[in-house]
C-alpha cells in the first residue's frame, strides 16, 4: 500500500500516518505501531520505526500489510443465535452460562471459539490476526445482545462508539426491593440520586475490590467513572422488574450499582448475599424460583450503534429469556 503525506502534517510519524492513511485500509493507531516495529513501513524509502519521528508533506510512504495469521484460539462448532450478520460484522443473541473470550478457567467453549468457526474465512483480520474483534463484553451468566466485528474497519469504528457511549444498551433485570424516589434509605446512599421520571441514577467510581480480585468495588476515592441509571418497569411485594441503561460499560457495572443502592440483583452469587424473598410477600412459588435461581437475573435486552461503515442506525431487541420469564410470571402471582 502506497500513499503520500497530505499538507501541514502533524508532529509526529506515527499522527501523520493514522491521519493520512487511506479509509479502506482500516489500520488503526495501534496496529500502525506494530507495523513499525516489525518494520513494515518506509518513508521515502527508508524504513521508519520512530514513532515520533518528524514527516513532511508529500513523503511517500510503503506499507507492506502481511495477510491476517490464523488465530491461536481454535474454532468450535457450538451453536449461535445470530440476529445480523455483514461483511463487517455479526450480532449475537448470547446465553446465559456461556463466556465471551477465552481466559484461564475458561481457555474454550466461547463465544469467540463459537464465533471462529462460524465466521471461517469471512473474518478478514482484527489486529494482524483472523478473531473476531470485542469491542463490548456480558458476563458469562448473563443473557442477550452484543455485537463483534469482523474486520479491522469494522472494529474501530464500533470500539470508537462504545468508548464515547453513543452504542445504546438497554438491560432488564429482577431485583429484591422497589427503588422508590420517596424511599428515605436512598436518599442516604452516596453517589444515588432520582431523575425526572423516577429514573435512578447511580454514579460512583468502580475498580477491583482490595481483598477479593474477582469482584468489583464501588468508590469515590480511585477507581473509573461509571454511571447507571435504572427505572422501574413492574413493581411487586419486594421485588422489581427494572430497566436499566449503561451511560459506561465496567466490569459487572449493573450488578454492583443496584448492590450499593440496596437493590442487589436475584441469583447474583457475587453480589446479591444471601437475600431472599418473603415467602408470605410474594407467594410460595415465587420465593422458591427466586432461592433457586442459578444466575443474575440480568438480560441485555437491546442494542443500538450506528453501523461502522455503512453509518446505518441499526436497533436490535432481544426478547426475555425463558428462566426469567417464568420468575416475572411467578412475582406476576
Amino acid at each position: 500500500m502506497r500513499f503520500t503525506i497530505a499538507a501541514d502534517p502533524p508532529a509526529r510519524l506515527d499522527k501523520a500516518l493514522a491521519r493520512d492513511v487511506p479509509e479502506q485500509a482500516a489500520l488503526s493507531r495501534s496496529r500502525l505501531a506494530k507495523l513499525m516495529a516489525e518494520g513494515a513501513v518506509t518513508v521515502d524509502g527508508a524504513v521508519a520505526t520512530d514513532a515520533k519521528a518528524a514527516v513532511a508533506e508529500g513523503a511517500q510512504v510503503e506499507i507492506i500489510v502481511p495477510q491476517a495469521a490464523e488465530s491461536h484460539m481454535a474454532p468450535e462448532p457450538i451453536p449461535l443465535d445470530v440476529v445480523w450478520e455483514d461483511d463487517d460484522l455479526i450480532v449475537i443473541d448470547k446465553p446465559a452460562g456461556m463466556v465471551v473470550h477465552p481466559a484461564p478457567g475458561s481457555p474454550d467453549g466461547t463465544l469467540v471459539n463459537a464465533l471462529i468457526h462460524h465466521c471461517g474465512d469471512s473474518l478478514s483480520g482484527v489486529g494482524g490476526a483472523k478473531r473476531p474483534g470485542i469491542v463490548h463484553r456480558i458476563d458469562k451468566d448473563t443473557s442477550g445482545l452484543l455485537v463483534v466485528a469482523k474486520t479491522d474497519r469494522a472494529h474501530q469504528g464500533l470500539a470508537l462508539q462504545f468508548e464515547k457511549h453513543t452504542a445504546e444498551r438497554r438491560y432488564f433485570a429482577l431485583c429484591h426491593g422497589v427503588p422508590d424516589p420517596n424511599d428515605p434509605r436512598l436518599r442516604g446512599v452516596k453517589g444515588a440520586s432520582f431523575e425526572p421520571g423516577a429514573v435512578l441514577k447511580i454514579q460512583t467510581l468502580l475498580g477491583r475490590h482490595r481483598t477479593d480480585r474477582q469482584r468489583q468495588a464501588v468508590s469515590f476515592e480511585q477507581g473509573r467513572h461509571a454511571v447507571t441509571r435504572a427505572r422501574v418497569i413492574e413493581a411487586f411485594a419486594g421485588a422489581a422488574l427494572v430497566e436499566c441503561r449503561l451511560e459506561t460499560g465496567r466490569t459487572h457495572q449493573i450488578r454492583v450499582h443496584m448492590a450499593h443502592a440496596g437493590h442487589a440483583l436475584i441469583g447474583d452469587p457475587v453480589y446479591g448475599g444471601r437475600r431472599k424473598l418473603s415467602e408470605k410477600a410474594v407467594g410460595p412459588d415465587a420465593a422458591a424460583l427466586a432461592a433457586a435461581f442459578p444466575r443474575q437475573a440480568l438480560h441485555a435486552a437491546s442494542l443500538g450503534f450506528r453501523h461502522p461503515v455503512t453509518r446505518e442506525a441499526l436497533s436490535f431487541d432481544s426478547p426475555m429469556p425463558a428462566d426469567m420469564a417464568e420468575l416475572l410470571a411467578a412475582l406476576r402471582g
